[in-house]
């Protein structure tokens, strides 16, 4: 891909971010181009979770800059880059458990239409929410799944309704932490197709470990070993690059990491 040419609508600068005397993201600069899906992979500990969390807005770098769509978010927080359109899901499914599955996409709805988190009795008739967060359940294949508490969905199914949650804020960019985190083949699969159709409207950052999905999915891979960038290019430049088999893919190139 000719990058003078992307339509760029996420970028790091030269990122810092330091705990102690670990450098968790050094000097990282990485660039997320319109309608792609970019992943970063690398080994455990190469700081895949850390440059998540800064780009969302969790953490604050020690240095560099992150820009969003032309504008620079290095310092806005993360319910402020969640109203310009950037979203994420996290490592662990994080859903109220107690919660119907549409209770759970209502409150993002709620959220996201810049009210607080009060879930009164009254709003449950709220069409304004009941009918977006219907359509989100839809979208995501749990459309007959919404009055089931979110805490007995399949586990494949918690991590569909996370991403329900996250495209209930009306986002333009999705921020995917390990979507298939403790999912069996077949539920991988599934997911896969189901971000396959997401990336007709969304832009992603991806961060997994399971290469098939990996090379499955992305456009353009950012290969990660603690917390530099060694490698940006294409799945067949990354399955082909030697530093990359060397540092990260050991000679296995669809192999899970450990």
């Amino acid at each position: 891909m000719n990058n003078a040419a992307l339509d760029i609508r996420l970028e790091a600068r030269s990122l810092q971010k330091s705990f102690g005397g670990l450098m968790a993201t050094d000097n990282l600069s990485l660039e997320v181009a319109h309608g792609e899906i970019h992943a970063v992979i690398g080994p455990n500990g190469a700081g895949k979770t850390t440059l998540v969390h800064l780009l969302s807005g969790l953490l604050r770098p020690d240095g560099g800059q992150i820009v969003f769509e032309g504008r620079d978010i290095t310092r806005l927080s993360a319910s402020a880059r969640v109203r310009r359109g950037l979203a994420r899901s996290f490592q662990i499914t994080s859903i109220f458990r107690e919660f119907t599955a549409l209770e759970n996409v209502m409150l993002a709805v709620q959220a996201g239409q810049g009210h607080s988190f009060r879930f009164w009795r009254p709003v449950m008739q709220d069409l304004r929410l009941i009918d977006p967060a219907r359509e989100m359940l839809e979208r995501v294949g749990l459309g007959a799944r919404t009055d089931v508490q979110a805490g007995n969905l399949a586990h494949g199914e918690q991590r569909q309704l996370e991403i329900a949650i996250s495209l209930a804020t009306d986002p333009t960019f999705l921020l995917l932490d390990e979507p298939m985190a403790g999912m069996g083949p077949e539920e991988s699969q599934g997911m896969i197709a189901f971000l396959k159709e997401l990336k007709r409207d969304y832009t992603m950052l991806l961060i997994e470990h399971d290469m098939d999905a990996v090379f499955a999915l992305a456009d353009r891979i950012t290969v990660l070993v603690y917390g530099r960038v060694i490698a940006t290019g294409t799945p067949d430049e990354i399955r082909n690059d030697a530093t990359v088999r060397a540092a990260y893919l050991g000679g296995d190139e669809t192999g899970e990491v450990a």
